[in-house]
């Protein structure tokens, strides 16, 4: 129904979803989705830290289920189906990905998970929310995907702004080559990934300021008032951690006091 002063309109069906970038849309969505998020977390099944369950992370319709077992995630799963059914809403199989965390060396047949009669599709590999994540925990992947968009937006600042001052240079650097997208969550890779990632970003700055392929790249960051490589990575990991611990989600609260006690 819709409120309008103080007049309340009759009762009518929505059938055909939220609009796409509508100013309500998300708090409409969030309404509707919000019962099976309860429902999940009301089950106890999953994984838990500090005694807390961790079975279901959702932002907008992306969701992901987590169970320390096969049999968890059929449950998890026949909840969202019979929820989408009973709501006219209808999961994509062909979307739908599985990925096993293994301890040590793991299962050697993982049985089938269906969804609508349908085997859900086991990957080694997934993106959600643009972070990449792999059954094996490392985060190589995920850093090649940043070195690869940070190879892009330098190219394309080096290519339309090269007759640009030095000063445009800087600023639009500091702009679009900063961000290093969920750097904070890095923890499990291997050196070299990390080191071609450093290169990429120091190669950056020396194509875009046409400084000579070898000088010194401390030297030149500190004359453009440019933070480093690691300046960039510390004050990422510094904000992320600052958000984590004053946070009055009680998810966050149990990572953040769940940190504090392995550091």
């Amino acid at each position: 129904m819709v409120l309008w002063g103080d007049s309340v309109s009759s009762e009518f069906r929505l059938a055909c979803g939220v609009r796409q970038g509508g100013l309500t849309s998300p708090d409409l969505f969030n309404l509707y989705v919000n019962n099976l998020i309860e429902e999940l977390s009301g089950t106890g099944i999953g994984c838990h830290i500090g005694g807390v369950c961790f079975n279901n992370l959702s932002y907008a319709d992306d969701m992901v289920l987590l169970s320390p077992s096969i049999n968890g995630i059929r449950k998890l799963l026949h909840i969202c189906k019979e929820y989408a059914r009973n709501h006219g809403l209808k999961y994509n199989v062909r979307k739908s990905e599985m990925v096993v965390f293994r301890a040590g060396k793991g299962p050697e047949r993982i049985p089938p998970v269906l969804l609508d009669g349908t085997p859900v599709q086991v990957v080694e590999q997934f993106k959600y929310l643009g972070h990449m994540l792999s059954g094996s925990l490392s985060d190589d992947l995920d850093i090649e995907r940043e070195r690869r968009s940070l190879a892009i937006r330098c190219n394309m600042l080096a290519r339309r702004f090269a007759r640009c001052s030095e000063d445009v240079k800087i600023t639009l650097f500091k702009a679009y080559c900063l961000s290093f997208y969920t750097s904070q969550l890095w923890i499990s890779y291997t050196k070299r990934s990390f080191n071609t990632l450093r290169v990429q970003y120091n190669d950056a700055l020396r194509v875009l300021l046409k400084k000579a392929r070898y000088c010194s790249a401390s030297g030149m960051f500190a004359d453009a008032g440019v933070p480093d490589f690691y300046a960039v990575l510390r004050k990422r990991i510094a904000s992320f951690w600052e958000v984590v611990v004053n946070s009055n989600n009680k998810l966050l609260r149990v990572v953040a006091q769940a940190s504090q006690r392995i550091y």
